[in-house]
């Protein structure tokens, strides 16, 4: 039998994600390049229409105590993951996309007229606030959510390395070199944060983790 095909994960996979990998004969490493975390805000001047382009942003808005107050927005998500968690708590999406660059083409297109409220990170990419500003929408931005970087230097040689955000590949860059391995990415943005770092990228079809592990498994099959 072979030995298998050694693979980082730039974030902690789950018991079931890491399974799939394990029985296809991969060794897998896996550690949090960045961590995020939930800030105080205050739910004020809100919009007829709430942006979500991330599960970061949809969980810290749900946990806060006048969250059933937003229940009769219309909301605009990105990411299926994003859009789950938001109706599984009655929340009516009426638009969602893989790619914050697809939502701001469909609101500045079809509902330019309507007025929103963004939750974003500390982060987040200016892809859809500019849009919206050149475009004169009536938005305006409620922070929720902060990540920060948590690079670390692996030291075992690895073949393939997964990313799942630009601040991931960022964090990883810091301490850690991309030579030769193959590079997993979980969808566009984040194989452009690595254009300059590696000719070796494949992107997901869609844009989640198990797709990213399908796509390691097909690859070396």
């Amino acid at each position: 039998m072979d030995s298998p095909i050694q693979i980082l994960s730039t974030k902690i996979l789950t018991e079931i994600q890491k399974k799939a990998l394990l029985e296809a004969n991969f060794s897998v490493i896996d550690a949090d390049f960045i961590q995020t975390k939930n800030q105080d805000f205050e739910l004020i001047q809100l919009q007829d229409n709430l942006i979500f382009t991330s599960q970061n942003a949809a969980q810290s808005v749900l946990l806060h105590p006048k969250s059933n107050e937003l229940k009769s927005k219309n909301v605009f998500c990105v990411g299926l993951k994003t859009k789950a968690l938001l109706e599984e708590n009655g929340f009516n999406v009426i638009v969602y996309v893989d790619y914050a660059s697809d939502l701001a083409e469909i609101i500045t297109l079809i509902y330019a007229n309507e007025s929103y409220t963004f939750f974003s990170g500390n982060l987040r990419k200016e892809t859809l606030p500019k849009a919206l500003k050149d475009a004169k929408i009536t938005f305006n931005e409620i922070q929720v959510y902060e990540t920060t970087l948590t690079p670390q230097k692996i030291k075992s040689p690895v073949e393939a390395i997964l990313f799942f955000s630009p601040s991931g590949v960022e964090s990883y860059l810091k301490e850690n070199t991309i030579k030769k391995e193959l590079c997993f990415c979980i969808g566009e943005t984040t194989a452009e944060a690595l254009v300059t770092k590696s000719k070796n990228i494949l992107i997901a079809a869609q844009p989640s983790v198990e797709n990213v592990i399908e796509d390691v498994i097909e690859e070396y099959k």
